[in-house]
């Protein structure tokens, strides 16, 4: 295959008068009646949930081009890698597993790589696969998905590796009418972007400045899941309580759950993610006011210490952070509370980091998604002189995990005996005998049942409880 690197505004009049969806479905359909089975798709999706969401609108637009998803690499004609850049891991993981892909390729006349996502709205990643990756075939970035029929399309005419990257991040809605990974509960987007230069993170670069959606179409999408029997909606963004800020008719993420809560049909509502700095009393009391608000509130704290909060540049302080807490404890003290902590971020001396062990203490978080800090490029933190030894980051780590498991133990001992309302997901992952769901404080939940409880909410007796999840038996 030629090495020659095609930009897709090059084929722009070359394929102006094209249905590039009827065109792929018409080669599809062919492959079909000669081979007598469907072409089939693999995405492998990595990172968030707004990944996750990313992904269901390719797997709709592929669908739609009569490809079929399967999850066996080996009988893919389409492998797409969804990539994420938040932690330099995430992309290392990404270039191994794509090395391995090239064998695959050698071996398959007819299959086609792809790589999207946010590493490549990155211009190293972006380029380490250009210049030593020759075997994938198509690139492009995180507003770019609309355009992957025509993408293909251009692939397969031109025999050339085909890239589209857009650069000016302007809000790019999800594709219509798509089809979603489940069919009771859903991701809405409700703001692209951020405008947090956060130290350690390096989504500014990849997902670009903070773009609202307008509040009327977001409540038309999610009526729109409601009227199709969808219990559950979440709304995300990079920081979604700076929703609407940008709108030529300001409205207020508070404003936008009122909205959403009169929606009828629709039982769940739960959003990530919030941003401490701009968290409002106002949205905080609507735990009290907003029967359908899921009573959870996921708030990043990232360290307990007001030098590394600066340093990180959170714009808030240890004080102001646990004054949101026990803001929100008294709105509703019920709350199911869980954060964020990065240990062993650059000049996290021990003082600092006992300061982060008396603040999960103080806040007493029902879990929380830890992390060692790892040098990420592009970002200021990654150029700091004091990094922090891995052996330090990791004795710290584990002595703050002891503080979480305690706590979360604790919270879940308290819930054995109670009822609850679950939200069933899926068959148990560790037990096909039981089913497992989450609670309107997104408690994990594991009891016997059948797969056709998926996608119903019902009563759960709580009958025994670890640190990660609660056990319980189903109420007649």
């Amino acid at each position: 295959m030629s090495k020659r690197i095609l930009r897709l505004n090059e084929t722009k009049e070359l394929y102006k008068d094209v249905d590039f969806i009827s065109a792929i479905k018409e080669i599809n359909d062919d492959y079909y009646k000669e081979k007598g089975i469907k072409k089939k798709a693999l995405i492998f999706t990595y990172g968030c949930q707004m990944n996750e969401h990313n992904s269901e609108n390719m797997i709709s637009l592929l669908e739609s081009m009569n490809y079929e998803m399967t999850e066996d690499q080996n009988e893919a004609q389409l492998i797409i890698f969804n990539t994420c850049s938040i932690r330099e891991s995430a992309e290392n993981k990404v270039i191994g597993l794509l090395g391995h892909m090239k064998t695959l390729k050698e071996s398959k006349d007819d299959l086609t790589i792809a790589v999207a996502g946010c590493m490549m709205q990155r211009d190293d990643p972006r380029n380490i696969i250009l210049t030593k990756y020759h075997h994938v075939d198509i690139i492009f970035g995180t507003n770019n998905i609309p355009k992957l029929p025509e993408l293909i399309y251009t692939q397969k005419e031109t025999g050339k590796r085909v890239l589209d990257i857009i650069e000016n991040y302007d809000l790019v809605d999800d594709i219509p009418e798509y089809n979603r990974l489940y069919s009771h509960k859903g991701f809405v987007n409700i703001i692209h972007g951020c405008n947090n230069f956060c130290t350690y993170c390096i989504v500014p670069y990849t997902r670009g400045r903070e773009i609202s959606r307008k509040p009327e179409d977001i409540v038309k999408e999610i009526t729109e899941l409601a009227n199709n029997g969808y219990k559950e909606v979440t709304l995300l963004g990079q920081n979604v309580n700076s929703y609407g800020k940008n709108l030529d008719r300001p409205c207020s993420f508070s404003e936008l759950l009122e909205l959403i809560n009169a929606i009828p049909g629709l039982e769940r509502i739960r959003f990530m993610t919030p941003h401490p700095k701009d968290i409002s009393d106002e949205l905080l009391e609507q735990y009290g006011k907003l029967d359908k608000l899921s009573k959870h509130l996921h708030l990043p704290v990232q360290s307990g210490s007001d030098e590394i909060l600066k340093r990180m540049n959170r714009h808030y302080t240890k004080e102001k952070y646990i004054s949101k807490i026990e803001k929100v404890k008294e709105v509703y003290p019920d709350i199911v509370l869980s954060t964020d902590i990065i240990v062993g971020f650059p000049g996290e001396t021990e003082e600092y980091f006992e300061e982060t062990l008396d603040l999960v203490k103080k806040c007493k978080f029902d879990f929380a998604y830890t992390f060692l800090y790892s040098k990420r490029s592009g970002t200021k933190a990654a150029y700091y002189e004091d990094q922090i030894p891995h052996d330090v980051k990791l004795e710290r780590f584990n002595r703050l995990l002891d503080v979480l498991y305690d706590i979360g133990n604790e919270k879940n001992t308290k819930l054995i005996g109670t009822e609850v309302e679950v939200l069933v997901d899926e068959i148990s992952k560790t037990d096909d005998t039981k089913v497992s769901g989450r609670t309107d404080g997104f408690k994990l939940v594991n009891f016997v049942g059948t797969s056709d409880l998926i996608g119903k909410i019902v009563k759960v007796k709580i009958t025994d409880a670890n640190t990660f999840s609660l056990e319980g038996e189903l109420i007649d």
